[in-house]
């Protein structure tokens, strides 16, 4: 990734309203010697301690220094293994109490869906800074409460967008903006996997929201977004679900959409808990990118091809750049540097604000123009 300098990377995560701000925070910028950002984490599942938790020793401007979780026994075998003090557990119900830990800074929230909002703006109300699991929220109205909270306690927000520090999504996204493709015409992004206990709590509305698209659908809609640099200016979705299995009593199934970009280009995206997707493809007039994996916790690959000829690209040579630590440390600089994230909660209430738009339209709403 040494190749791939603060114009590039801002270049690769441009179109999204935020990304090419000039004061933008970008994660090739140096941390204060001796300083690192302390970190809560709230819930711990298994993204947070088997994916999150384990990157800390790799990251240089981010430590661990509070848990969070309604199950303290928990809590104390964790924090033995990351030397986390007993004065820094927390319970849901003592969390108010992390206001006065002078070693927290920020806030990870990695909880269910439905408590996205309530942390986060207790964490703002704490004089926190948060970084959220995606979705942002289950409904607009709450992304743009938790903006609002934010903003008025002057803290940063932040949605746990990885791909965004990944390196093969970083060189698609610069691919995409660099003409090596030709003329953006049209992008493909499809996600899913096969959900199998009907007794997971993403099988749950009042905790998930929905199904496939509040949790897959989301790096679909991402895809689409940071590969083209624009914004959908109208939506038409559908969706096919068997009300019959006892895994969709709740929520969706498969959803699929259709978005229609300013610049003319068209897009077709999918979620599935009952089928394996994770593939995102634009073509150009010159050529097409191809992301196959594009977004799993690693073995990405990518492909270009044009020409005639179709090869694999890998990100250019450099100290490998893990996603998890680049997110972490990402937030962690733009503290120590009083920057805005790139991946901010802006970029969140927009995804939601679409999110709502391919639920309304799969209802019957037909096309939802924003």
């Amino acid at each position: 990734m040494a190749e791939l300098d603060r114009r590039d990377l801002l270049t690769g995560l441009g179109g999204l309203g935020l990304a090419v701000a000039a004061g933008a925070c970008s994660a090739a910028e140096p941390a204060r010697p001796g300083r690192k950002i302390g970190y809560a984490i709230v819930g711990l599942g298994y993204y947070a301690t088997r994916i999150i938790m384990p990157q800390f020793a790799n990251c240089r401007s981010s430590r661990l220094t509070a848990l969070v979780s309604g199950d303290m026994a928990k809590a104390r075998t964790f924090a033995a293994q990351y030397d986390v003090p007993e004065r820094s557990l927390y319970t849901y119900d003592t969390f108010d109490r992390i206001r006065d830990n002078p070693d927290v800074d920020v806030v990870y929230v990695i909880l269910p869906n439905s408590m996205h909002a309530e942390y986060t703006i207790r964490s703002a109300q704490a004089g926190k800074h948060v970084v959220t699991e995606k979705p942002m929220s289950v409904s607009v109205s709450e992304a743009e409460a938790m903006v609002a909270a934010c903003r008025k306690a002057g803290r940063k927000l932040a949605v746990g967008y990885r791909s965004h520090f990944q390196p093969h999504n970083i060189l698609a996204m610069k691919l995409s903006r660099d003409g090596s493709i030709g003329t953006r015409r049209y992008v493909h992004a499809e996600h899913g996997f096969v959900q199998g206990d009907p007794t997971k709590w993403r099988l749950k509305k009042a905790l998930a929201g929905g199904g496939s698209l509040m949790d897959m659908g989301v790096y679909s809609v991402q895809a689409m977004r940071y590969l083209t640099g624009e914004e959908p200016a109208a939506i038409t979705a559908r969706s096919s679900t068997d009300r019959k299995d006892p895994r969709f009593a709740e929520v969706e199934d498969m959803i699929s959409w259709t978005f229609e970009f300013p610049s003319g280009v068209i897009g077709h995206g999918m979620s599935s808990y009952s089928s394996n997707h994770n593939h995102v493809r634009l073509t150009g007039d010159k050529g097409r990118i191809d992301l196959e994996p594009a977004t799993p916790y690693e073995g990405q690959a990518l492909r270009i091809a044009r020409g005639g000829k179709e090869e694999r690209l890998d990100p250019p040579p450099g100290p490998a750049v893990n996603q998890f630590v680049g997110q972490l440390d990402h937030m962690a600089e733009c503290i120590l540097n009083d920057r805005p994230p790139l991946i901010s909660g802006e970029m969140g209430l927009q995804d939601m604000r679409i999110v709502d738009a391919i639920y309304r339209s799969a209802a019957g709403g037909g096309t939802i123009r924003l």
